[in-house]
This record gives structure tokens, sequence and C-alpha cells, in this order.
């Protein structure tokens, strides 16, 4: 018999982290960000997900890859991080998405997606996303304020339409065609809606 542990046992966590950042000015994952960097956020979110092990697909920055490997040490989550390059990252979202997709591990029965510049997403609403697929849907997301958030979690039968993606797709069309198989889970918290576009939002 399946259980909700066991569902959740086999989940993975992806950070999409391969962007040039072109709006910030360069640099953006790797800036200042509360006493650590900006990236360190998203890191601190998948690794409190129930999941596996943490993908961090990388690309235009050089620096972020040894900026997740040195955060994973610090946290003692080194031997959960696997660090990705999407050769083809200036496609554009599908390209990373579609190497996150494609590089994880055998069996697993589904996968969060956080972005690398959201630092604020809460910890407490992984577990509820990942009760929403052991309970049946196919892909599960936060909303606050009537505003769908990030990360979004999605079953691994959903893999195959993101490696199908081109361009700067992301995965909301996907998403968009799988009415109440989307569950949607409400939160008091806007960190799944708060991401850093400009360097004026690192006040924020």
């Amino acid at each position: 018999m399946t259980t909700e542990v066991d569902t959740s046992s086999a989940l993975e966590a992806v950070v999409l982290a391969a962007g040039a950042g072109a709006r910030f000015g360069g640099g953006k994952l790797t800036a200042p960000w509360r006493g650590g960097l900006l990236l360190h956020g998203a890191l601190a979110a998948a690794f409190a997900a129930p999941a596996r092990s943490v993908s961090v697909i990388t690309g235009a920055d050089p620096a972020v890859a040894p900026a997740a490997r040195a955060f994973a040490e610090t946290a003692g989550q080194a031997s959960c991080l696997r660090l990705l390059h999407a050769a083809d990252h200036a496609e554009g979202m599908a390209a990373t998405l579609r190497a996150g997709v494609a590089s994880l591990p055998p069996g697993a029965a589904g996968a969060f997606l956080f972005l690398g510049d959201m630092p604020l997403v809460p910890h407490g609403i992984l577990p509820r996303l990942a009760k929403a697929l052991a309970q049946g849907a196919l892909a599960a997301a936060p909303v606050f304020e009537g505003r769908r958030g990030h990360p979004v979690l999605l079953d691994a039968s959903l893999f195959p339409a993101l490696l199908d993606l081109k361009g700067d797709e992301g995965a909301k069309g996907v998403l968009a065609t799988l009415g109440d198989r989307l569950a949607l889970v409400e939160t008091s918290d806007r960190g799944v809606l708060f991401d850093v576009d400009v360097v004026a939002d690192l006040g924020g």
C-alpha cells in the first residue's frame, strides 16, 4: 500500500538558476541578500522540501555553481545537492526546465520547481503541496490572495510535457491544461509571490 510518506520520499526539488539576470544588470543570484546571497533563500527552501535531492540548474552565471555548493556544504546538505549545467540556457526558461527534468533520478514521483530569484518562499507550504499530490492532484501550487505563486510541484506524468517546452515558456502552459487536477493551496505568506527582477527589489 502506497502511503503519503512513500510518495513524498520519491519527490525531487529543482532550482532554476540559469538565467542571465539582464534586467538586474547581471550577477543577480549571487548578489548580497540579508547577510548571504540572493540564491541562498531559494536553496534553503529547496532543501526544506520533502525531496530526495536538490538539483540546481546553472547556465549564464559561472558563479552560481560554486555559490550553491558552498551553501549546501555549510548547511550539511552537500550529499543531496546535484549541480547541472543547461548548455542551451540562452534559449530561455524552457531549456532550463528541460535540463532539470531530464536529469532527475530514476523513479522520481514528482518535482518541486523553485525559482532561484525567489528568496522568501515559506517552508511550511512545501509539505502541503506534497500532500495535495499524494491525494491525487497532478500538480500543486500556492495561492496568496487569489494569485498563484511558486514553487509548483508536478507529478512525474507531466514530465514529458515539460520536456516538449520551447523558448522562454515555463510550466504555466502545462498547468493551464490541468483544470481541477491542479491543486491550489492557500497561504497567508506573500513570499510565494516575491521575486527579484531589478536591484531595487532587494529592499523588498
